[in-house]
């Protein structure tokens, strides 16, 4: 999936210039919303994010804002089940985390103090 300027980048590093690309882009008939999800789905399938940190993923991946939000408001991730899964991954680097530091670097990475607290809890289920 692709964001339309990761789309006309794509088109340029493949040799196209960098009219043909956005021509390319403009008319390939993509539907940007869609890309976004796609890319959403992907990748919470390889990590776990907040809600606010998929769409700031989302955001460095290209699409604008609102393809964004749209991306993570249909993906259907838990987002309880996202923060048990990060708090998972910290703790696997960082096993002497207490449970305080893990709640404060759930909320660094944007998720709610009730998801922190819910992935701080349940890490070891997932």
């Amino acid at each position: 999936a692709f964001s339309y300027q990761g789309l006309i980048g794509q088109l340029e590093y493949s040799g196209f210039t960098s009219s043909e690309a956005k021509y390319g882009a403009d008319h390939c008939g993509a539907d940007w919303n869609e890309q976004a999800l796609k890319k959403a789905k992907s990748y919470l399938r390889s990590s776990a994010f907040s809600y606010q940190g998929l769409i700031g993923q989302l955001e460095y991946s290209g699409f604008t804002s609102s393809e964004a939000k749209y991306g993570a408001d249909h993906c259907g991730a838990d987002w309880n089940e996202q923060a048990a899964k990060k708090a998972k991954s910290y703790m696997r680097t960082f096993p002497d985390f207490t449970r305080s530091e893990l709640i404060n670097q759930l909320e660094y990475e944007k998720f709610t103090y009730s998801q922190a607290v819910y992935g701080a809890d349940h890490y070891k289920s997932y």
